[in-house]
């Protein structure tokens, strides 16, 4: 339910209010807009009368919400969020991209590909640490290794990083990390949700290889229920009957997402194709649907990589892109980094 208060409204009331609903069993949630703030309801709301609420003098309107996702609902916040990285700002008028390798593999080599994608206009530094791998067999990346590798580039560089967890037990390795992501495998892993909900750390969650849209909602939602604010949505190709790509990029997402939610949506046409020359019309079609940034694999080797080398480009294919992209942001409107 969200209550809509009149401009201006007493604050002696709006106390009053929030009371009387702690008394009836939910719980509010103030958001505080340009020109309106509005009270969003949690809890069972079904036994409260609506037009009791509207009769209240400083409230404007009542409404039910369908969505079983609140938290993350436009209509419980209109405006859209910008989540604090550090120094940066992610969303509203600002276009991050988030580059790096898929795995860390040495501290040469993220250092090596730190320098490059920061020169060619990155903001945010990705590499995996933790890695989940379909075969067991498989490089699974150099763990708490990793993240002090990515922790010395981003010392170097300046550059937040961003790296994926995999499991509750590790989180004390994350104290550091900027950027805390949730991959595809692990977003509906909700006892890890519910404990990156106690976290105030910027969370990324990335949608799963078959999950609805609301189903991306509702993971987002159980990371918000638990007091963290601080979630960026991110669509990465979903399996469907295509064997050309990778996955199939649901472009669509990102304008659905935007409109069903305030949290900002970035697209990671990388895993999403799993081909390099497919990266950069991608990456273009997510800037103009409106998404807030986007998330591109680099290795300095990828004929050598250890883990996804097919989708990553080299620092000099990454270069060439970049520029067509930084002008297209503006064309938007919108500022890079």
């Amino acid at each position: 339910m969200v209550v809509i208060l009149k401009e201006h409204a007493e604050e002696k009331k709006v106390d009053q209010l929030l009371g009387w609903l702690e008394l009836m069993g939910v719980r509010a949630s103030i958001i505080k807009g340009s020109h309106t703030t509005i009270l969003g309801l949690v809890g069972d709301t079904s036994k409260i009368d609506i037009d009791s609420i509207r009769a209240v003098d400083i409230v404007e309107n009542v409404t039910r919400v369908q969505e079983p996702y609140k938290n993350a609902n436009r209509k419980f916040h209109p405006d859209d969020s910008v989540i604090d990285i550090g120094a940066l700002k992610l969303g509203g008028e600002r276009f991050h991209v988030i580059s790096g390798p898929c795995s860390v593999e040495s501290e040469e080599q993220i250092l090596e590909v730190a320098k490059r994608v920061k020169a060619a206009g990155a903001t945010m530094l990705r590499g995996g640490a933790f890695k989940p791998r379909t075969s067991p067999y498989a490089f699974q990346g150099l763990k708490a290794e990793g993240i002090e590798y990515l922790l010395e580039a981003k010392k170097i560089t300046g550059m937040p990083i961003v790296t994926e967890i995999m499991s509750i037990a590790h989180l004390d390795l994350f104290e550091d990390v900027d950027v805390i992501q949730v991959g595809a495998r692990n977003m509906q892993n909700f006892e890890l949700l519910k404990e990156l909900g106690k976290s105030k750390k910027p969370i990324l969650l990335k949608r799963g290889l078959a999950n609805t849209l609301e189903e991306l909602l509702m993971s987002a939602e159980y990371i918000m229920a638990g007091g963290n604010p601080n979630v960026i949505l991110c669509e990465r190709g979903i399996r469907t009957f295509e064997t050309f790509t990778r996955n199939t990029l649901d472009i669509s997402a990102v304008p659905i997402l935007k409109k069903k939610s305030h949290l900002p949506v970035v697209v990671d046409p990388s895993h999403a194709t799993g081909i390099t020359w497919l990266v950069e019309p991608l990456s273009k079609a997510a800037v103009v649907c409106g998404a807030d940034g986007l998330i591109i694999e680099v290795h300095n080797n990828p004929a050598k990589a250890l883990s996804d080398g097919p989708q990553s480009l080299t620092p000099d294919q990454f270069d060439a892109i970049m520029q067509p992209l930084t002008q297209l942001v503006g064309y938007t409107g919108r500022k890079m980094g």
